[in-house]
């Protein structure tokens, strides 16, 4: 959902004069209602918000609840759908995420309550059906979006506290795709995509280089940061304005071979076209992991 929509269906809601009509309850602290002026439906929730209200009777929301619009479409399906299908534990838990992202991040994109409630649902199924879950970009996520993850790692105790759920890192992983997807124009699948590339190029890296790169090592760090904005630079047809290809092509020949098979590889799984510019300072980054990373005189 769009800021401005957000913006928009919140107005009078402080001021205690938009109204809302009940057409289901889905439990004391979540309700389904329509717009007094608007007649579209919304999920309502907050603290005892259904207690006893009955369909098509007046609701009035106050300041502290929170109101999510059903008229969106999801990548997991419709909004409507998703909040009559989904369980409201599941819903109050996703929001508390979203609340406590909202605090760190700022403005988020509430409409991501859905299918991360809908995620939540099924890796309690998942859990309880004792299946292994595994996340082989757990690390690469906890990197790349690191902000986002320690959000999402608040599920572990909600989980527990609500359900007497242990939830593992791995599923953790996966709920900061969607808040990640929550407080930037992606998609889901586009951030589990980009994780994907930036994992593919360090284990190319570690190939070409014939030693691995430490996972909790400041240079790893730097260097996922760099491909993946480097990734969102092509994705927004954007340039640098620097051109350290001569130098870098000269002064570090490895290190530049590697970057250019590390841009070719980025090409064909984004699927996007990679500024030759980018390779330069591509080559700086993976010469500094040589120089952290690789040995004592460090160059590659």
């Amino acid at each position: 959902m769009a800021a401005g929509n957000w913006q928009e269906q919140k107005k009078g809601v402080a001021g205690g004069n938009y109204m809302y009509r009940v057409s289901k309850v889905l439990n004391h602290n979540t309700v389904i209602a329509v717009g007094s002026q608007d007649h579209q439906e919304y999920l309502i929730m907050g603290k005892g918000i259904g207690f006893g209200k009955r369909v098509s009777e007046q609701l009035e929301v106050r300041p502290m609840d929170t109101v999510y619009s059903l008229q969106k479409a999801t990548e997991r399906g419709d909004a409507r759908k998703l909040a009559k299908s989904v369980p409201p534990v599941f819903l109050e838990i996703a929001s508390e995420l979203l609340m406590e992202a909202e605090k760190v991040f700022g403005r988020v994109d509430k409409s991501i309550l859905f299918p991360m409630a809908d995620h939540i649902e099924y890796a309690v199924k998942r859990i309880r059906s004792h299946e292994q879950i595994s996340n082989p970009l757990n690390e690469d996520i906890r990197v790349l979006f690191h902000e986002e993850y320690k959000v999402a790692q608040r599920v572990q105790p909600l989980l527990k506290e609500h359900m007497g759920i242990t939830i593992g890192e791995d599923e953790t992983g996966y709920i900061a795709l969607h808040i990640h997807s929550a407080i930037e124009d992606d998609r889901v699948s586009d951030a589990m995509q980009m994780a994907r590339a930036v994992h593919a190029c360090v284990s190319l890296i570690e190939q070409e280089t014939g030693r691995p790169i430490s996972v909790t090592s400041l240079s790893y760090n730097r260097l996922m940061n760099h491909i993946r904005y480097m990734i969102a630079r092509a994705l927004r047809g954007e340039q640098l304005r620097i051109n350290m290809n001569d130098y870098m092509g000269v002064k570090f020949p490895k290190a530049f071979q590697i970057a250019e098979a590390v841009c070719a590889q980025i090409e064909s799984d984004m699927r996007c076209k990679i500024s030759v510019v980018e390779v330069g300072y591509l080559a700086m980054h993976i010469e500094r992991v040589a120089d952290d990373e690789l040995g004592s005189d460090g160059k590659l």
